[in-house]
């Protein structure tokens, strides 16, 4: 009796769960970078980063995996949608900051009032940053990969947020910082920041999308992928 062959697209799906998963941990992952961005590191009061600098880079990693798979436009608007969760998120969580809160719960309300006030200075960094730096690296992982031909991916991924981090750093420390910190600490802080982003992307985000964009493309249908 002849074994029928397996056919070998039975298992993929039409990615519309996979990128529901990646647009959710997308937005999760830069909604908790904001917030851990509050909490200033400082090491022998020479190096200095925020908190949010530690996950930030895997936002970018999936953002890559968004565009290697989907297409640039369709990351674009992941990037967009992103972009009003995070001021939806900063209202509502502002609003909250105002609400009354009982005598014998002060010590909750004043630490959480201490995260969640928004200094309007910040909140345009943080959007400033976000935009240019995201969209840049979407749009530069679409241009390396048709000027490659779909060739080395590690040049996409890494060679994009060498650009990217730079236009999300500089503008987020100047438009943050500028007249509170002295000029040797903002220099100090932008190259900490960058370096550590770009480090963390490298050592630990590159072989993540290569892992993620790997099996998405034998999961997802080939009409699917970009």
């Amino acid at each position: 009796m002849n074994k029928v062959s397996e056919n070998p697209l039975k298992n993929r799906t039409n990615g519309e769960m996979p990128f529901m998963v990646v647009t959710a941990l997308f937005v999760t992952l830069y909604l908790v970078s904001n917030i851990m961005a509050v909490k200033v590191i400082s090491f022998f009061d020479i190096i200095y980063f925020d908190a949010g600098t530690i996950t930030f880079p895997f936002a970018y990693m999936l953002g890559d995996i968004l565009t290697e798979i989907w297409g640039y436009h369709k990351a674009k608007k992941v990037i967009w949608m992103t972009f009003l969760c995070n001021i939806i998120m900063m209202i509502f969580t502002q609003v909250a900051v105002w609400l009354p809160s009982p005598d014998y719960l002060q010590g909750t309300a004043i630490a959480y009032d201490n995260v969640f006030t928004y200094v309007p200075r910040i909140v345009i960094a943080s959007l400033t940053g976000f935009l240019l730096g995201e969209l840049s690296n979407s749009w530069l992982m679409d241009k390396i990969k048709k000027k490659t031909e779909g060739r080395f991916l590690w040049l996409r991924t890494i060679g994009s947020s060498i650009a990217a981090h730079l236009l999300d750093t500089v503008p987020f420390v100047l438009i943050a910082f500028i007249g509170t910190m002295t000029t040797r600490d903002i220099i100090m802080m932008i190259a900490t920041q960058y370096f550590m982003k770009l480090g963390i992307e490298v050592v630990f985000g590159t072989p993540l999308a290569y892992a993620g964009i790997s099996f998405l493309k034998k999961k997802i249908s080939i009409h699917q992928v970009s």
